[in-house]
């Protein structure tokens, strides 16, 4: 089918663009009309050949995709679409079912629709994606900004891991997909999520944040979805769960792994329907809350140790970001000094400074408890300190270089390392650039981040069993899905 396109000559270059891909002719030409009335330029297809054709043309803003097409599966045009494309992907099928949305959710779709098409659920979609295209341009304008400063919204820092966190949170901002947080505790998990909330098209509305492990099992149900008045003991009124008050706004769901397994069964339905029923009711209650869920676990190693559901994983991460804990961008460390200083004077009502002796003793510590412990170990020091804060009022601990036992990954504190003098020379790498000798000794230098002599230690141990991973992770004591977990990461470090 050719190409339609709406509007008046050269407004469609201005508008956002829709690719319809519909095999029902009847049902094209209604769904064109609807989005060219909603402020779209379109493009429609019949099969998946012409719709390739017209991507590979024009790329979409949204992509209306019917799922069940003459020459193939609808979902097949995902391939063509590409996981880092600011496409928006809406399914419209008249065969739902959970198998279905579990498989759309993990390729990248973002909503979809049923046939018979709701128009008013079909128009807000619409009117999402045109809104989401102007924020998304406004916060390109902004990134380069505030990037000179070395902020980001609520988050500050300037070095590569943190930028491409920027990066992430542009794309992912504008749009209404459900994101999760993966990062260790105190890397500024519930920082980033608002940070998203507020450069959202929903930063007018509320931004609520539950931390499903601080929540007793038997009442996290009532606070997330409410509940009725009698519907058990002690409920002697109604009561407005998380979801409710978050409508139009933000929830947070903070360490979602925690969360009871069969209370994820009941989150899954609240994504995929949109609708909560309180403790009690019987009526559903339509609810419009973006959700952002986070964890300090591995979620695949959650899955598997049956901590998360694998449906609720795949559909919570639409759009997966991963924080970099500080170790990794110790260059960020004199930035996050300054705000938290800021914040302690406007506390306590008096302005401190820090010495360069302490500021240099701030850097060189290892932070496993990342942002939050840099915090609180300031908020200590300005405590203790009279007008500076100089190294002596900083705890013991930071002042010591980390041993190099404690540079070695969990579990393998048996593994020999040969630490090097402070100033001497690295040792040149093996030919797996492993930093081993090839007689099962991994060489890691004073100082050096515990992520870095992690790394030495995984590609030496499996270096030394051949390239067997399996039999490398028994050494390392980690599982399988670790080990394979780090070598991704480390392979995209050095892409």
């Amino acid at each position: 089918m050719a190409e339609r396109k709406t509007g008046e000559p050269g407004a469609a270059e201005r508008k956002p663009h829709a690719l319809i891909v519909e095999d029902d002719e009847s049902a094209l030409e209604s769904l064109s009309e609807l989005v060219g009335r909603q402020g779209f330029s379109t493009s429609t297809a019949t099969t998946l050949e012409r719709a390739r054709d017209l991507l590979s043309r024009r790329p979409p803003a949204l992509l209306l995709l019917d799922l069940q097409l003459p020459d193939g599966n609808g979902l097949d045009l995902l391939d063509d679409v590409g996981e880092e494309s600011d496409i928006e992907v809406v399914l419209v099928t008249a065969h739902a079912t959970v198998e279905t949305a579990v498989a759309a959710v993990r390729q990248g779709v973002t909503d979809y629709l049923t046939k018979p098409i709701d128009v008013t659920r079909l128009k807000a979609v619409l009117a999402n994606v045109a809104r989401a295209r102007e924020l998304r341009d406004e916060i390109g304008g902004l990134r380069d900004e505030l990037r000179k400063l070395g902020r980001f919204g609520r988050i500050v820092g300037v070095s590569k891991p943190m930028q491409e966190l920027y990066d992430l949170i542009a794309k992912a901002a504008p749009t209404r997909a459900t994101v999760l947080l993966i990062g260790e505790s105190g890397s500024g998990k519930e920082v980033v999520a608002h940070t998203i909330h507020d450069l959202s098209r929903r930063k007018k509305g509320a931004f609520l944040a539950v931390n499903c492990g601080a929540v007793a099992p038997t009442l996290i149900e009532s606070q997330l979805f409410g509940h009725e008045k009698g519907s058990f003991t002690g409920a002697v009124r109604q009561h407005i769960g998380f979801f409710e008050r978050a409508d139009g706004g933000t929830l947070f769901l903070d360490e979602v792994t925690e969360m009871p397994m069969e209370l994820q069964v009941k989150l899954l339905r609240v994504l995929e329907t949109s609708a909560i029923t309180r403790v009690g009711g019987t009526e559903p209650i339509e609810v419009n809350a973006r959700v952002i869920a986070a964890t300090n676990r591995e979620p695949e190693e959650a899955v598997a140790e049956g901590k998360l559901r694998k449906d609720l994983f795949y559909r919570l991460k639409v759009f997966p970001i991963r924080l970099p804990p500080l170790r990794d961008r110790p260059g960020d460390v004199p930035l996050l000094v300054e705000r938290f200083l800021a914040e302690l004077a406007s506390e306590h009502g008096v302005a401190k400074t820090v010495s360069p002796d302490a500021l240099a003793a701030l850097g060189r510590y290892h932070w496993p408890g990342n942002v939050r412990e840099l915090r609180n170990a300031l908020e200590r020091a300005f405590i203790v300190a009279e007008s500076t804060i100089t190294a002596e009022t900083l705890q013991s601990e930071i002042l010591q270089p980390p041993s190099p036992a404690a540079t070695t990954a969990a579990g393998t504190a048996n593994r020999p390392v040969e630490p090097q003098g402070a100033g001497a020379a690295e040792p040149a790498a093996s030919p797996a650039a492993t930093g081993g000798d090839g007689a099962g000794v991994v060489h890691v230098r004073v100082g050096a981040s515990i992520a870095e002599a992690e790394k030495r230690l995984i590609l030496a141990t499996l270096e030394q069993c051949d390239g067997n991973k399996k039999r490398a992770a028994g050494v390392l004591g980690i599982s399988v899905r670790s080990l394979y977990n780090r070598l991704k990461a480390y392979r995209e470090e050095g892409s």
